[in-house]
């Protein structure tokens, strides 16, 4: 890997950093409203909707300007977000601001590695990028947690820093100072050079060609169905954090500040995953990884056994490591079809758009869920049921597409 990889990781190591570390603290300022509890997943929710309404849009910005300069640009909206949780905006509008800057930030961050790195060392990269941006998740919610702890937030006033005289404020301005960081190492990413033709900017015209995109993806035959796990993935990820915070608070008995270190152990598992995919899954078998997609929903149903703090650490973390290591090769396997399909900006805007719509429905069905009051280990066997059942029906498929073609050759396929 070459230097200017290391920095795009520096920068949305931070930048990931940042986002996790806000939701935490988005959370703690719905629970001083006194807000119902049904309202803390929409929080997420909020946040994802950006990447679904601007799908059509954001890659066609992100393949018209070098993406150093567009992941720099997206970092200044999500600081603009925090900021408005700072003047005491509603966390839910405040956040979906900050949701706005990621879903132009994400064609950027992973288009920019198909520019960068030839299809063989994509796995590895994918790799690297989701250990590290799980690295971030842990040490966010964690930070997030430590913030939002009262003993730290006491210590942060005492330093009297002038507008900062509640906790949420000395939160936010560490939060908005890590953003910073990220834009800074923004401005180092080098130009790769990749130029794209003229970005269409007629909103009807681009729609039409998102629409164009989408429907290639879905139609080729290995895209299909990393696009379906990743889809699946993302959404699961989603709801999981949530899921694990009530079930922490219900079956384990921990505040929200102990809750969020358990999310942050659940992503050293996805890490250790990661880093083992990288390393010995190469993207020619990128498909035989899918049954530990089933593997996983039937391990997250164990989770309502578990009342002991010391039997969850190794439970999340095998959960975790099950998820990284059947997601990164899947992800890099989709970037690399939607590279030789399309340009780099516009698969990743499709793949965001999918994952994101998996996002917006979980999430809509647990809040549901949470307002009807059912009990948190239904809604666990549940979720664990839907994601086993989900990957079998696309392995399913997978072996009927088996048939007809031969993916070693599609996955050879290059653009000449």
């Amino acid at each position: 890997m070459n230097r200017g990889f290391y920095t795009i990781m520096a920068a949305q190591f931070f930048s990931s950093l940042a986002d996790n570390a806000l939701l935490i603290a988005a959370i703690a300022l719905l629970a001083e409203m006194k807000s119902p509890p049904w309202m803390t997943p929409l929080l997420k929710l909020f946040f994802v909707l950006s990447y679904v309404l601007l799908a059509a849009f954001v890659g066609a910005f992100a393949d018209s300007l070098p993406k150093g300069r567009v992941m720099f640009i997206t970092n200044l909206i999500k600081i603009v977000g925090c900021g408005m949780m700072f003047v005491a905006i509603h966390p839910l509008i405040a956040y979906a601001v900050v949701g706005f800057g990621a879903a132009a930030y994400s064609p950027a961050k992973y288009g920019i590695l198909t520019e960068l790195l030839p299809p063989e060392k994509l796995v590895a990269a994918n790799g690297w990028i989701e250990g590290l941006t799980v690295v971030s998740i842990i040490l966010g919610t964690v930070m997030g947690g430590a913030l939002v702890n009262p003993t730290i937030s006491s210590a942060l006033l005492s330093i009297k820093i002038p507008f900062i005289d509640t906790p949420s404020a000395a939160a936010l301005t560490i939060i908005m100072i890590v953003y910073i960081v990220a834009m800074v190492f923004n401005t180092k990413i080098p130009d790769t050079g990749a130029r794209y033709p003229h970005q269409e900017r007629n909103p009807i015209r681009l729609i039409a060609d998102f629409s164009g995109c989408f429907i290639t993806l879905w139609k080729d035959k290995l895209g299909q169905i990393s696009l379906a796990v990743t889809t699946l993935f993302w959404g699961a990820g989603a709801t999981l954090q949530f899921i694990v915070l009530k079930w922490a608070e219900k079956s384990l008995q921990m505040p929200l500040d102990k809750a969020a270190v358990l999310q942050g152990i659940f992503a050293i598992g996805v890490a250790l995953g990661a880093g083992a995919a990288a390393r010995v899954v190469p993207l020619r078998k990128s498909l035989t990884v899918m049954p530990l997609g089933v593997a996983m929903g039937l391990l997250v149903m164990t989770m309502t056994m578990v009342h002991s703090v010391w039997i969850a650490y190794p439970l999340l973390v095998l959960i975790g490591a099950l998820s990284g290591y059947f997601v990164v090769p899947m992800n890099a396997l989709l970037q690399h079809r939607g590279y030789v399909l399309m340009s780099a900006g516009h698969s990743i805007a499709v793949q965001n758009f999918n994952e994101n719509m998996s996002v917006l429905t979980m999430l809509m069905l647990y809040a549901m869920m949470v307002k009807l009051n059912l009990n948190v280990n239904i809604v666990i066997i549940l979720f664990g049921l839907f994601v086993s059942g989900t990957m079998l029906l696309t392995m399913r498929r997978h072996a009927n597409n088996q048939r007809k073609f031969d993916s070693l050759a599609l996955i050879g396929e290059h653009r000449y």
